[in-house]
């Protein structure tokens, strides 16, 4: 009996020493899992973290590691710190945090950063770390604004592919000129947020050409003096609230057109042409209708003389039934008639005859 209670108890221990090892080995699996974990991240970011200390940008393991949990690119964030510190960059603005940021808010760290050493090289340019990111969230290139700022760009006027290659003006005298200009701009980094592009600069400095050449008196003043285009229009401030600050413009080219003035000379005095014919063909309408009214008022008297004369043999009947008017009278009132008729006769008859010898005379 004794010896069945001694198996069993040593069938327990062995089972507890089994269960106990197990347990250990679990354990020891835990934390050789959790040694290699660590030693993955450690090794992901011992690069970047030696990088960042050596070089003296100071960003942290735990930042680095808080960087990868709230999805930032944690490699260009270091790099964009390690350029910023090693270009001696000193804006306080400029910080980890507000580089991380600005990559979560969607902006271009490295442009940003590129930017900012590119205007402490050049040294006459102020740009801070939130102006610069102020103006790459806007939509804009800031390095190449700033590169803009510090070499001049060109801009042809008008711009290449356009559909005119030319920008056409006529002067006082009525010759037309075609010019071709280039604007050398400098980026104006102060009003590169809502001032106006560059489409606004080729508008205004068309305008502006096609003022000053159509204020000359005489397009042989223009073409000797071709800067008097020029003057004027920097003369006019377009760069007014725009993205831009206009260095020069040049008169690249400029041709003699067509003579306009002559042109619409003739065209008015075609179109007095037509205005006169059409008061003259009212002024014919109008005396022929006249002319028409007239036969229609003769024709009008002649039917009133018809009818008077019709009453004439019913006045005489009347005449003869009262007694006012005889036989007698009636026959010398005849004879008087017959003796006007005779006398109209002789007096035509002698006309003619004058008329022939008169003729016969001039013949000889």
């Amino acid at each position: 009996m004794s010896s069945t209670v001694d198996v069993l108890n040593l069938n327990l221990l062995a089972q507890d020493a089994a269960s106990g090892m197990m347990w250990l080995i679990i354990a020891a699996l835990v934390v050789v899992a959790f040694v290699l974990v660590l030693f993955g991240v450690f090794a992901s970011y011992f690069g970047l973290w030696i990088q960042s200390l050596l070089t003296g940008a100071k960003v942290g393991f735990l930042d680095l590691i808080g960087m990868t949990f709230r999805k930032v690119n944690t490699r260009g964030i270091v790099r964009a710190k390690i350029m910023s510190v090693q270009s001696g960059l000193s804006d306080p603005d400029l910080t980890t945090r507000a580089l991380e940021a600005h990559a979560l808010a969607g902006g271009n760290v490295q442009q940003v950063t590129r930017a900012l050493i590119a205007a402490k090289k050049a040294k006459t340019i102020s740009l801070t770390f939130k102006e610069a990111t102020a103006i790459d969230l806007a939509g804009r290139d800031v390095l190449e604004s700033v590169q803009t700022s510090v070499y001049p760009k060109v801009i042809d006027c008008p711009p290449r592919g356009s559909a005119k290659a030319s920008l056409d003006a006529v002067a006082k005298d009525g010759i037309q000129l075609k010019v071709k200009a280039r604007v050398t701009v400098r980026a104006n980094l102060q009003q590169l947020i809502g001032g106006a592009t560059e489409e606004t600069i080729i508008a205004r400095v068309g305008e502006g050409i096609v003022s000053a050449i159509g204020s000359a008196a005489s397009h042989k003043a223009v073409l000797e003096n071709p800067d008097v285009i020029s003057k004027a229009v920097l003369a006019k401030r377009l760069d007014s609230q725009t993205a831009f600050e206009i260095v020069s413009i040049d008169i690249a080219d400029i041709d003699v057109g067509a003579n306009i003035g002559a042109r619409l000379q003739a065209d008015q005095a075609e179109a007095d042409t037509q205005v006169a014919r059409a008061r003259a063909e009212n002024k014919r309408a109008s005396a022929v209708a006249a002319e028409k009214e007239m036969e229609a008022k003769v024709e009008e008297s002649r039917a009133q003389l018809v009818l008077a004369q019709a009453a004439v043999p019913e006045a005489m009947a009347d005449a003869f039934r009262s007694g006012k008017l005889g036989i007698l009278d009636y026959f010398k009132l005849q004879n008087i008639s017959a003796d006007t008729e005779m006398r109209k006769a002789l007096a035509v008859t002698s006309k003619e005859s004058t008329d022939a010898y008169s003729a016969s005379n001039l013949s000889h």
